[in-house]
């Protein structure tokens, strides 16, 4: 069985001061990293710890749903 493919929303945080990675569908499911190479990969693992949890608990995992909106100017 393949992994579900989760939406990740990537952006600069100034407050923080780092790259902040986000999955909107899994609540709450977040990391950061200095890069965004980094923010990602950090939060491929916060992905992969969220989903072990829900099955070892037996919580419904989500079917990935979230899609930004795009707009053009």
């Amino acid at each position: 069985m393949s992994e579900p493919r989760y939406h990740i929303n990537l952006f600069w945080s100034q407050e923080d001061g780092c790259w902040i990675a986000d999955v909107p569908d899994l609540k709450p499911c977040s990391a950061h990293g200095d890069t965004p190479s980094e923010a990602l990969a950090n939060v491929r693992d916060a992905i992969d710890g969220w989903l072990a949890v829900a099955r070892e608990r037996a919580w419904p995992i989500p079917e990935p749903r979230y899609r930004p909106a795009i707009y053009a100017a």
